[in-house]
């Protein structure tokens, strides 16, 4: 089934939280999105959203094209169906005939709230933990079908640290799969002393077996391709075969060795889909895996030292707590789009003067796509001659696919993306109590400083009451005492979460105008059928890293 992506990805009206819920007592937005069913195109209103019958999507893996956004043409005029109202178009897919109400019970809501839930918590040694990293809570909700996002969780065996990131994927979910698979290993070689790459060199010669890189950390859901194992090991192992020879003896900087392992993994992706495979199923998926994007938002932690690594709109955000016990929040990422000026010249200063005026059209990158780095994404870097090459000589599937043969407009001077990281570096203190890494679908929902306290809260158990805003609605004293006993009886249910991602997941989804979480809300936004789902939010996945005071602490009182 064609899954239609959201305004993330689209030039289309965003997405809203507060938006209302469709009920028997309340219409359905006039400017509802584009919406595709059985690779059959819905228009509402003036917004429209092109899928072609062949379009890989409609196959066994996802090519949605979340990011982009075309001008119809002529000869796709006929896909295009007009719709009178959002009503007509439930009417005429026969999903109620008559409107109706209906809430999941609260135990149906937790049950989709914790299906992809993970914990992990750091072993004591001597009934202590010497760790920075007490441990971390992950989570997903998809809007997506399949979910695009991926996460991942390691410690470095060989090395000391523990690396954790999100991955938002775009234009399926392949790319971000990939990457959730192999940039782990990437920074992990990168960051092996001399002595031991060679070592590891050594027993695959010899055929004997490995020393553990890494030691993961992982939901049952959360797989391992088998088929492009030996694919990715060879590349892997190329790697740090370079790294051997290019030995200088000096000792591996970790914001050097984060740069080094996105650039590469990017590259191999790239280079793997212009080889090819014999092997025609890993052939089709290292294509697939490049012609879709992911960006990536990785965090480093050794000791008291945090290092972030960004690509893309995914962010970091740091939760401290401060002397009188309130949260604030510090970003440790900023997001590579049109908002960030800085992003903005950066891409302009790598391309001539006569493209300036095309590259950024609609806040987007050559007018269609969102983010400003990104793995996969080749049709953003490689020349017209080698992607008419490539798809050329790959299987049907991506010959008769409009996406892929599609050419950017006003592509001159390729590559226009990078997957290359802006590294952050925090030193941690005593007050900083834990770590948000999130894809944008959280950060789309909820302002940082709103993430910080929910957080916070839910770790320490105290619940700093805000004052209620009605915002600008007429509140009766009734109607206002009763949000106040609504407020009691809900804060101690919300704490019955044992997961801080799936608390901060149940608050971005179901929180209302007063800013609380609506069981009502909440049944309705978790009860919408796929094709309504992603008009409404992303793909959600959080990974919430909390931090062990006490070392922290000691590693700074050595240093006075």
């Amino acid at each position: 089934m064609c899954v239609c992506p959201g305004p993330r990805r689209i030039a289309i009206p965003v997405r809203s939280s507060r938006l209302p819920l469709l009920s028997d007592a309340m219409p359905a937005p006039a400017h509802l999105f584009p919406l595709i069913r059985n690779c059959e195109m819905s228009r509402i209103g003036s917004t429209v959203c092109y899928c072609h019958h062949k379009h890989l999507c409609c196959l066994s893996s996802h090519f949605a094209h979340s990011h982009f956004r075309y001008a119809p043409q002529k000869k796709f005029a006929a896909l295009y169906r007009p719709k009178e109202n959002f009503n007509h178009f439930i009417h005429a897919r026969d999903y109620a005939s008559t409107p109706q109400r209906f809430y999941l019970t609260p135990p149906q809501v937790n049950s989709i709230l914790k299906a992809n839930e993970y914990s992990f918590k750091v072993p004591e040694f001597d009934g202590k933990n010497v760790s920075s990293v007490l441990g971390f809570d992950s989570n997903q909700l998809p809007a997506n079908a399949p979910i695009e996002d991926r996460r991942s969780a390691a410690t470095c065996l060989q090395t000391r640290g523990m690396l954790l990131g999100v991955f938002d994927g775009h234009a399926g979910c392949a790319c971000a799969q990939a990457v959730s698979e192999r940039l782990f290993y990437y920074i992990a070689v990168s960051l092996l002393p001399y002595e031991t790459l060679l070592e590891i060199e050594d027993a695959v010669e010899s055929g004997r077996a490995l020393l553990p890189i890494l030691q993961w950390h992982k939901h049952p859901n959360d797989y391992f391709s088998k088929e492009a194992s030996k694919l990715y090991f060879n590349s892997l192992r190329t790697y740090w075969q370079e790294l051997i020879d290019l030995n200088s003896g000096e000792t591996t900087d970790v914001k050097e060795a984060l740069i080094n392992a996105f650039k590469r993994l990017d590259n191999d992706i790239s280079l793997e889909a212009q080889v090819g495979d014999s092997n025609s199923f890993l052939n089709y998926l290292v294509l697939r895996v490049a012609f879709s994007g992911a960006t990536a938002c990785v965090a480093h932690v050794d000791g008291v030292d945090l290092h972030i690594a960004n690509t893309g709109d995914s962010r970091a955000m740091l939760g401290v707590q401060e002397e009188d016990g309130s949260w604030s929040a510090v970003n440790l990422s900023y997001d590579h789009n049109a908002q960030n000026k800085n992003e903005v010249e950066r891409v302009k200063t790598e391309h001539p003067k006569s493209e300036e005026k095309n590259l950024v059209k609609q806040d987007r990158l050559l007018g269609l796509l969102m983010p400003f780095r990104a793995f996969g994404d080749v049709k953003f870097k490689w020349s017209i001659e080698l992607q008419k090459r490539v798809i050329e000589s790959g299987p049907d599937q991506l010959n008769e696919n409009e996406y892929t043969k599609f050419i950017p407009p006003n592509f001159h001077t390729p590559p226009y993306l990078t997957a290359e990281p802006e590294v952050i570096y925090h030193r941690l203190r005593p007050q900083d109590k834990f770590l948000v890494l999130a894809t944008d679908g959280l950060w789309e929902t909820m302002h940082r400083q709103d993430v910080a306290r929910i957080v916070g809260e839910y770790l320490t158990g105290v619940h700093h009451q805000q004052p209620i805003a009605v915002g600008g609605y007429k509140v009766t004293l009734g109607q206002m005492h009763g949000l106040l006993t609504e407020r009691r009886a809900r804060i101690s249910s919300e704490f019955e979460d044992q997961n801080a991602a799936t608390h901060l997941i149940r608050h971005a989804v179901g929180h209302n105008e007063f800013g609380t979480v609506d069981h009502e809300r909440l049944s309705k936004m978790l009860s919408l059928p796929e094709e309504l789902a992603r008009m409404y939010r992303d793909d959600i996945t959080i990974i919430v890293v909390q931090f062990n005071s006490h070392v922290t602490g000691a590693c700074q009182d050595e240093e006075l």
